[in-house]
């Protein structure tokens, strides 16, 4: 029995299925990294108004600390808003990863009822050539046997005609 095109189909579906889910996990991987480094600049951006802060305090400038602390407050919503879009962002790169093992399973077992169906058929095919041969070894003992008694049985009547 070779293996079926069912199989064969199932396994292509499974292969299939797999890949749409590596590219899925692979772009919600993308977009996590990019609010990560959202998230970064959004940490620099505050950063960069404590120093405008900090240096107007310096040189007392007005304009810079009211810019500083606009820059560091706009940066701190950023941050809070993507920290918020982070954790979505992770629940759904885990799920689509779950997702992908799964379908990643599915397709080895396809694999595996496939090896296993042609580790069957080469077994029978194994099997029914070594009964071919048996078979014809039978056989040809068979043909030897009967060619021996027809011997035997020509002698004898070779024998009983010539005794007369």
């Amino acid at each position: 029995m070779a293996v079926s095109r069912t199989l064969r189909r199932l396994l292509g579906v499974r292969n299939l299925e797999e890949q749409q889910c590596r590219m899925a996990l692979e772009a919600a991987v993308s977009e996590l990294r990019h609010i990560e480094h959202a998230i970064g600049f959004a940490v620099a951006q505050k950063r960069h108004g404590r120093r405008l802060v900090l240096a107007s305090t310096v040189s007392g400038d007005a304009v810079d600390r009211l810019a500083g602390l606009e820059e560091a407050e706009v940066g701190e919503r950023r941050r809070r808003t993507l920290a918020s879009r982070r954790m979505q962002a992770e629940a759904e790169t885990d799920a689509l990863r779950q997702v992908f093992l799964e379908r990643r399973v599915e397709r080895r077992q396809a694999e595996t009822l496939i090896e296993e169906a042609m580790a069957r058929d080469a077994i029978e095919g194994d099997r029914r050539a070594q009964q071919g041969q048996d078979d014809w070894y039978g056989a040809q003992l068979f043909r030897e046997a009967m060619a021996a008694k027809r011997r035997g049985e020509d002698d004898a009547a070779s024998q009983i005609g010539g005794d007369q």
